[in-house]
């Protein structure tokens, strides 16, 4: 009898990537989806234990982990361990399969999953912690050659893995990301109305929700909103929803000069929960996600979900995610950005038109889709 006939699967997860964000605010993409599949794993037939790894000199901070238990060895000891071809980490994961939720992947005694959401690091190095970045990414690069299975985001995030991180497309299965049920609900107007009043917001905003960062193009969602009529921007802020990231410097700048000018504009680094985010796309009129590079784009769904119309891009994973539940643009193009928002907002059919389409993409996109089909994987990998 083999291990997925005999018991509930036992899956070990990485949990890194929410250790020290999980009750401190939004998480990004990556803990977005980390924390799904501990949410909803339990329910596709799988018993999930964390497993984080410590800083490397900071062994105090084990005691702070509280998704998941302390590795046995900080990622990067671990990392030269297999570098030096010397045995797998014995014992230290009583689990029939390892899931690497992000690009920490070693090998393990037991089968590894590796989720690789894009080949950011390695295509555009430029956009990236520069710290460290060659080491990084050939450390990437060879550790994800190792995983025995990879998940991907996007049929387009595939071609990106195997042209950059050399893995065969055999060992891929795509698994998109979505929401949670949470999201299909519409929430309480009254608490809606308090958070938009608390950070200073009226109704129908333009709506950016994302890291700062340069691949998200925020720069040019400001200039396209800078573009369109004064009375447009009278009635609408322009309201843009993340934390700062490197290379963001020269937009921070942007934005507060803009501010300074007079201009609606509303940049709300910290969102201290979901339920305020929610409310924060339930109080929009257009949301605004023109990104250069996505190998998903997890606030694209949670829009459609809250019933918002969506600009996005006509490039990478977008129009893969959105097949055709939103207005796609050329992202590069400020003109064709700003002609975009001035549409949904004018154009009642469109906006009504996409909408319901996007409603309709959502109902497909689910966390409990992610882990059913996620599940299966796992099962396939240890039956062959």
């Amino acid at each position: 009898m083999n291990v997925a006939q005999s018991h509930r699967l036992r899956v070990g997860l990485s949990t890194t990537p929410i250790e020290h964000v999980l009750n401190q605010g939004r998480l990004d993409g990556i803990g977005v989806y980390t924390k799904a599949l501990i949410s909803d794993l339990p329910d596709a037939g799988c018993d999930v234990q964390g497993f984080s790894y410590p800083q490397l000199g900071k062994p105090g901070l084990t005691r702070r982990f509280s998704a998941g238990r302390p590795m046995q060895r900080p990622f990067l000891m671990q990392s030269m361990r297999d570098m030096l071809q010397l045995h797998p980490l014995q014992n230290a994961t009583p689990v029939d399969i390892f899931h690497a939720t992000d690009y920490r992947i070693v090998r393990m005694s037991c089968p590894v999953v590796a989720t690789l959401h894009d080949a950011i690091p390695l295509k555009f190095p430029e956009w990236c912690n520069p710290r460290l970045r060659s080491l990084k990414n050939w450390l990437q690069k060879r550790a994800a050659q190792q995983a025995d299975h990879v998940i991907a985001l996007s049929n387009y995030a595939v071609t990106e893995l195997v042209d950059y991180f050399a893995i065969d497309a055999r060992k891929i299965t795509v698994v998109p990301c979505g929401v949670g049920g949470v999201w299909q609900q519409t929430p309480d107007p009254l608490e809606v109305h308090q958070t938009l009043v608390a950070h200073g917001l009226e109704p129908g905003y333009f709506l950016f929700v994302g890291t700062l960062q340069p691949r998200k193009n925020i720069e040019r969602i400001i200039d396209a909103y800078l573009g369109l009529p004064a009375e447009v921007r009278r009635e609408r802020q322009c309201v843009i929803v993340g934390r700062a990231s490197w290379r963001c410097e020269a937009l921070i700048g942007k934005i507060r000069a803009a501010i300074q000018n007079g201009e609606r504009l509303v940049w709300l680094e910290q969102v201290s929960s979901q339920t305020q985010l929610r409310h924060l796309y339930a109080g929009a009129g257009v949301f605004v996600f023109p990104s250069l590079y996505e190998g998903f784009g997890i606030p694209v769904v949670e829009a459609f979900a809250s019933g918002i119309p969506v600009l996005t891009s006509n490039t990478t994973s977008l129009p893969e995610v959105s097949q055709g539940a939103a207005l796609e643009v050329n992202p590069l193009q400020v003109a064709d950005i700003g002609h975009a928002m001035l549409e949904l907002v004018r154009d009642d059919a469109l906006r009504q038109r996409c909408i319901t389409a996007g409603r309709q993409r959502a109902a497909e996109l689910t966390w409990q889709r992610t882990a059913r089909e996620t599940a299966a994987v796992y099962h396939r990998l240890i039956r062959s």
